[in-house]
């Protein structure tokens, strides 16, 4: 049995805390936030009696053997750091840090103490990118060497947290768009990144006077504060000739919300949102394929289950990792080379 204490119990805990439940192997003892009035009632709700309002005493709890990170960006690294000095195997809700120097402090602890680092990268768990990803892994599409990502969002700011850049580290570029970099960078192989150019736009504000359409809203939504981003978009360069293209926003004038991410070889091509398909050709005829499976879209429940279930067999049985902090700290390098090249006006060399 893996026994797990959740520090910090919001609203992404729930995706944590419900597939350790779930997994036969798994003991969940404890949890952590400095929100007393919540940690009681997460406590109730999960059964779990282990309470902590500072996460150093739990990690001071000796029958520990792991924990999830489900807090504030700007504390994932430092969490994760005395996690794995007190002993811990950790998986961290993404992004790793908010700076490159957090993320390779991480990875320098993983690396001293020898504990299990995963990094919460969701999308590579889903049953539509396990499936792409071994048609890519038998060269079905050939070398990739263009990828386009998108994740829009006419109004969408969730407020709080997320548009504190103390808290967050930035916006929809840090909290989407570490999604949309990740997947497309793990199924073109993982290149090595060489330059960056970005940009980010403040336009729009968090739109709060919108009221005829609903939006997810963090716990702590306050539309007085807002000092992120609306919009980031950002050119990505590898080592091996690839490219990237990616945008992403929490508010735009745009007619609809949209989610894509779309690979291009030079045997055939995929995309994987909004559902998964691919293209390839034979016989002198282009061929638009669809996978038979239960489901072509990204079920975002059934990956936070597989991305449990993947922590717990690394930690148990010594899986190899698909998400390994070193990861982390090259999607962290691209993430800021993005907001550094929007600041400077420049190409940003990695």
């Amino acid at each position: 049995m893996l026994k797990v204490g959740v520090v910090g119990v919001g609203s992404i805990s729930q995706y944590h805390i419900e597939p350790y439940q779930s997994n036969a192997n798994v003991d969940l003892v404890a949890f952590c936030d400095v929100n007393e009035e919540r940690l009681k009632e997460k406590g109730e709700k999960y059964n779990v009696d282990q309470l902590y309002t500072d996460y150093r005493e739990l990690l001071q709890n000796g029958a520990i053997d792991a924990v999830s990170i489900c807090t504030w960006n700007n504390s994932h690294a430092e969490i994760a750091v005395a996690a794995l000095e007190a002993g811990k195997h950790v998986l961290v809700e993404k992004p790793l840090s908010i700076t490159v120097e957090e993320a390779e402090r991480v990875q320098e602890a993983a690396e001293r103490t020898g504990k299990v680092v995963q990094v919460g990268f969701v999308r590579r768990h889903g049953d539509n990118a396990k499936l792409l990803k071994t048609f890519i892994d038998q060269g079905e599409l050939g070398e990739i060497y263009y990828a386009k990502a998108s994740c829009l969002r006419r109004l969408g700011n969730p407020g709080g947290w997320f548009s504190d850049m103390t808290k967050s580290g930035g916006g929809p570029l840090i909290d989407l768009g570490v999604h949309m970099i990740d997947i497309s960078w793990y199924l073109m192989g993982r290149p090595r990144p060489i330059s960056v150019s970005g940009n980010t736009y403040n336009k729009l504000g968090n739109r709060s006077h919108i009221n005829n359409l609903s939006f997810y809203q963090a716990a702590d939504y306050d539309p007085s504060l807002n000092d992120v981003e609306d919009l980031t978009n950002a050119m990505i360069r590898f080592e091996n000739g690839a490219s990237l293209i990616v945008d992403v926003s929490f508010t735009l004038q745009a007619l609809k919300n949209e989610v894509s991410v779309k690979l291009f070889g030079d045997k055939g091509g995929a995309e994987i949102e909004p559902e998964l398909a691919m293209v390839t050709e034979k016989n002198s005829t282009i061929l638009n394929i669809t996978p038979q499976i239960d489901s072509l879209i990204f079920d975002f429940e059934k990956a936070f289950q597989n991305e449990i279930n993947h922590f717990v067999a690394c930690c148990l049985d010594g899986t190899e990792n698909i998400a390994p902090v070193s990861d982390g700290v090259e999607v962290m390098k691209m993430l800021n080379a993005v907001y550094e090249s929007a600041k400077t006006g420049k190409e940003v060399y990695l």
